[in-house]
């Protein structure tokens, strides 16, 4: 008996550990299977709207399905096929002929379909983006960081105080220096317009504080922003922003307005409207008991409109001195949306500080532009300055020097594919080119008309035009494209005030090369002696044995070399074209003269004025940059009223010339 009772008790344990383990069982498969899940919410899942799909997603995620946050992301990513027989969703990969449905449960293949045997669920930008913000938080802690960045975006286009505790929690295990530095950055910007008490809120407000990037700025404007307001008096339950004077922040027709937008005032109305209504209601040759004959003065109108609006016929108007009046009754104020004072006013001052801090970037940002053209400007004007100050040659064909270097960048490049090795050839083979393109000019037409500069210019202006038809005609009339190599591309950005492209700081160091390569040449070479003397005084350098003649001929070589190196630099960022040259000639005798003839610090002189100059005014009229180069041409027709013989001018017997 006692052995039967123990085989039986050790039975009955057996069933039902048995029974819990089946139960167990067909729970964790009811608890696996998304299908009925999905198929509770299949006609919105399978033409989604932006309007309808928040709450379907919201009930999807309350779930707690491991696989729905997949789910959803494959359905954002198009992955995601429904059947049209059974309405069952599916997985689907593409095979050579065919589509492979995958069991969104299993993960095994179901069986292999034609295109047009299943409907591909393709949700528009709108849900795909409602999509993203609701996977934020399930992808912040994804293996793969560009998952990680990918829900960041998500966050920062859809805000909401939820995001808080999973940002916050996947900053901790972060690895990505980067990503967790952007993370703690969205999560001040989060606490500062979700944050739950409000001492969170202002330490993250003080953090945006002096923060230039658009999303701060966007935070903090939001915290701050005001509308308009009106009242009899002034309220005291809202935050108010500020009280408007009337007739310094408001005019008195603003005033009425917006007492007429918020129903507490009629609208005005004009001589032309009263005369329209009063013809509205003539009966029996009169309006409101007034012949018509009477109705010739505005007084008289009034008082007939005033009898129709005491008959209920017409409705009330304000005449003047009620609009007066109306304005007067009434408080004008802006009142902060966000109802904190200390919020707003902490935001404010964030705001102001990032205003100071907007203003110095800025600043920093036109000093590098204005550097930037500065460097072109000098490499465009330094050969033309050194041929001007020796020879005293008008040279109307410089701006061709310049584009002759750029054209031979870009047969260079015909050749030699590689753009950093073609490049380092270009350089060189420009200036041996336009070197030898200038010294032939000058040996077949400048050396004949020295006494002569009116002829001079004609014939450099003619000799321009030749080579601008010649280009044409060797290389067409399209801009033909001069490649920067890669390390070139891009641009060195600070913040998102402060940024200058690469090439252009290539151009500022190679203009430092050319500055440093000259002075050299100038001051320790016996060329550079010899040139500054026939600089100085012609007649005692050929006095003193130097040759003029041949120094003429090198030094218009030199500038024309040194402008054919500056068309490649400036090739690499301009359109290369016949008329090119055509675009610095301008600017680069302006650079001479402001600078002083035939001194390289007065060349350099020259350019960073004119070019921070144009900047600048660039800066008040972003859009018309030809109304800069306007009045730089009127500002260098005045500074040289007061110095015309520049910045720097030439020292010698020659300066008086």
């Amino acid at each position: 008996m006692r052995f039967t009772a123990l085989f039986a008790r050790a039975l009955l344990i057996l069933v039902t550990v048995i029974g819990l383990s089946l139960a167990r069982a067909e729970m964790a498969t009811a608890q696996e299977s998304m299908q009925p899940i999905l198929q509770g919410h299949a006609a919105d899942l399978a033409k989604p709207s932006r309007q309808t799909i928040g709450p379907v997603i919201a009930e999807l995620l309350a779930t707690d399905h491991p696989g729905i946050a997949d789910f959803l992301r494959k359905w954002e990513a198009r992955e995601v096929y429904q059947r049209p027989t059974d309405g069952l969703f599916f997985y689907a990969e593409e095979t050579t002929d065919a589509l492979r449905l995958i069991d969104i449960d299993s993960g095994e293949t179901v069986a292999e379909v034609g295109s047009r045997d299943v409907d591909q669920i393709r949700p528009n930008a709108g849900v795909r983006r409602e999509v993203a913000a609701a996977l934020a938080p399930y992808e912040l802690n994804a293996p793969d960081p560009a998952r990680r960045l990918a829900a960041l975006t998500a966050i920062a286009r859809s805000s909401d105080a939820s995001q808080i505790a999973p940002l916050a929690q996947s900053i901790e295990t972060e690895p990505d220096a980067d990503l967790r530095t952007r993370k703690e950055r969205m999560l001040a910007l989060l606490t500062a317009q979700f944050g739950e008490t409000k001492a969170a809120r202002l330490d993250a407000i003080s953090a945006l504080s002096g923060d230039i990037s658009i999303e701060a700025r966007s935070v903090l404007n939001q915290l701050a922003a005001r509308r308009d307001g009106v009242a009899q008096t002034l309220p005291k339950d809202i935050n108010i922003a500020r009280v408007l004077e009337l007739g310094t922040d408001i005019t008195e027709a603003a005033a009425y307005d917006r007492l007429v937008a918020e129903n507490l005032a009629p609208p005005p109305q004009t001589a032309k409207d009263l005369r329209d209504v009063l013809a509205q209601h003539i009966v029996g040759g009169t309006v409101g008991g007034v012949p018509l004959h009477l109705l010739n003065t505005t007084e008289v109108r009034a008082r007939a409109y005033e009898a129709l609006e005491a008959a209920g016929t017409v409705p009330p108007r304000a005449a003047p001195d009620e609009v007066a009046n109306a304005v007067a009754a009434h408080v004008f104020y802006q009142e902060y949306l966000q109802p904190d004072p200390d919020i707003t006013q902490a935001a404010e001052a964030a705001l102001d500080t990032t205003r100071i801090a907007l203003g110095l970037y800025q600043t920093a940002d036109l000093v590098l532009d204005g550097l930037s053209l500065a460097s072109i400007f000098f490499l465009a004007a330094i050969g033309l300055a050194i041929t001007f100050g020796v020879m005293g040659v008008i040279n109307m064909a410089h701006g061709e020097f310049i584009m002759m270097g750029a054209y031979t960048g870009y047969v260079v490049q015909l050749f030699i594919p590689d753009y950093t090795l073609s490049l380092l050839i270009a350089l060189p083979l420009a200036f041996a080119v336009t070197f030898g393109a200038g010294v032939a000019m000058e040996r077949l037409v400048i050396r004949h008309l020295y006494t002569r500069p009116l002829e001079t210019l004609l014939a450099t202006f003619g000799i321009s035009i030749a080579l601008q038809q010649l280009a044409k005609n060797i290389f067409g009339t399209q801009a033909r494209p001069l490649t920067a190599p890669d390390w070139l591309g891009g641009a060195i950005t600070l913040n998102d005030i402060v940024g200058i492209s690469t090439i252009r700081v290539a151009i500022f160091v190679l203009a430092l090369i050319f500055l440093a390569l000259l002075l050299y040449i100038l001051k320790r070479t016996r060329l550079g002696l010899e040139v500054r003397a026939v600089t100085q005084n012609p007649g005692m350098a050929a006095s003193m044995g130097i040759n003029p003649d041949r120094i003429n001929m090198l030094t218009f070589g030199l500038g024309s070399g040194i402008a054919g190196i500056a068309g490649v630099a400036i090739g690499l960022y301009a359109q290369v074209t016949s008329e090119m040259g055509a675009n610095y000639i301008v600017q680069s005798f302006m650079t001479v003269v402001v600078g002083g003839v035939g001194n390289v610090w007065g060349t350099l002189a020259g350019a960073s004025l004119i070019g921070f100059l144009q900047k600048g005014i660039e800066w008040f009229n972003p859009s018309n940059t030809l109304a800069a180069q306007t009045y730089m041409v009127l500002f260098v027709i005045l500074f040289i009223q007061f110095r015309p013989k520049g910045i720097v001018a030439l020292k010698g017997r020659a300066a008086g010339d």
